[in-house]
């Protein structure tokens, strides 16, 4: 299956692609799009700038696209670059959906309309499982944006280890939180893993804390 992978430097758009390298499948393109905007409906906001680190690292090629994040508007820009990707001559897209009926079914759609398979592997995956094999698989994942009741500024630039799963399940629990960050709770950005052939260092990064959410902008960082 020759492939190009949605991609945001998050857990979960990394670990599919994993599990699809995993399958021996083609991996030829990452995909990113760009909001403008934290309040995209369909894609990952804090810094995405960081893909590039990560396609050099992983040895992906990456096709990159700004959107205004408006709802329904960020379709055309999907579908633009998937269009792009095309010319890597792939068959299907694979994303990291877990669980948002929104991104999935419009996802499928812009695929159709492109004649391109769409898989999502991560599709209804129990979601406190899922973290705990990205963390045994050698993952580095760091917080990068918080957005829930109990989640503090502390929060941001946190790691996802066993320790930071219990305190998710907990959180899970008790407020009926998605655990992992489904409903945009909290984002990501993975720093390393076993597709990656350097390590990403941040080297510096600045805190932009509202009310009772906040973001941790990188604003530097490298390959080691």
């Amino acid at each position: 299956m020759k492939i190009a992978a949605l991609f945001s430097g998050g857990k979960d758009s990394v670990y599919a692609l994993y599990w699809a390298i995993n399958q021996a499948w083609d991996a030829r393109v990452l995909v990113n799009i760009s909001p403008e905007t934290q309040d995209s409906w369909m894609f990952h906001f804090p810094n995405s700038w960081i893909t590039k680190l990560q396609s050099k690292s992983i040895g992906i090629p990456l096709i990159t696209r700004r959107t205004t994040g408006k709802k329904e508007e960020e379709l055309h820009d999907l579908e633009l670059a998937l269009n792009e990707a095309k010319k890597y001559n792939i068959t299907g897209i694979i994303s990291g959906a877990l669980a948002s009926e929104y991104q999935k079914t419009r996802i499928e759609t812009v695929c159709h309309k492109l004649n391109l398979k769409s898989f999502s592997p991560l599709w209804h995956k129990n979601q406190i499982m899922l973290l705990k094999e990205m963390v045994r698989a050698g993952f580095e994942i760091v917080i990068t944006s918080v957005s829930a009741y109990g989640m503090t500024k502390e929060w941001l630039g946190s790691r996802i280890d066993y320790e930071m799963i219990k305190k998710l399940e907990k959180m899970a629990s008790k407020y009926g939180i998605w655990p992992a960050g489904e409903g945009g709770e909290f984002e990501t950005l993975v720093l390393d893993g076993p597709i990656f052939k350097k390590r990403i260092i941040i080297d510096e990064s600045k805190i932009h804390w509202e009310k009772d959410r906040g973001i941790l902008e990188i604003t530097s960082a490298h390959l080691a």
